[in-house]
């Protein structure tokens, strides 16, 4: 029997006519629902009820290509049961985030950032004061090597000679445990 003939039998009211399409294309909604999920009980899962949306869509079902209609409809459902399970998982971490109490809070994290801030900016007195412009200007106020030139009045060369020269100092003097 063709599609056609079957889809007119199920909107008749033949429940043989839709095990008949269910049996044709239970494997192409399985295969479709599980190049989503990636999961095989999952994508059992979601090919009945695949079944069951096109069971109750048939009705409006235009005649387009029916294979086409049904793989549609496969991957949008697949589609949403992965962002359920996505959803699912982010309440889950959100859950456990609120109730282990070890996890730093945001407050925490801010303390914590801010007097690393500052042991940062009280080492960067401790450089030489050719090397602390260069630094202080480049990392701390974001400027380009063109706009420090153009500030003292040198070439953009010099200032990149500087930067080096400073990031050089940086490492022979400073240890990455003075930060933490």
């Amino acid at each position: 029997m063709t599609d056609q003939v079957l889809i007119d039998k199920v909107k008749g009211g033949s429940d043989h006519a839709f095990r008949l399409i269910v049996e044709k294309y239970r494997n192409d909604v399985f295969r479709t629902a599980f190049a989503v999920l990636r999961d095989q009980k999952e994508a059992e899962d979601a090919a009945q009820e695949v079944f069951l949306k096109i069971y109750l869509s048939l009705p409006h079902y235009e005649n387009q290509g029916f294979k086409t209609w049904l793989t549609r409809i496969a991957v949008n459902h697949a589609i949403d049961v992965k962002r359920k399970q996505v959803r699912r998982r982010e309440d889950v971490m959100d859950l456990v985030d609120d109730l282990n109490p070890g996890h730093p809070s945001s407050v925490e994290i801010e303390v914590i950032t801010r007097e690393r801030r500052d042991l940062v900016r009280k080492r960067l007195h401790e450089l030489p004061e050719n090397y602390r412009d260069v630094i202080y200007g480049f990392y701390i106020e974001e400027k380009s090597y063109q706009k420090m030139a153009e500030e003292q009045h040198v070439q953009v060369k010099t200032i990149e000679t500087k930067l080096y020269r400073a990031r050089q100092w940086i490492k022979a003097h400073w240890k990455e445990d003075d930060f933490s």
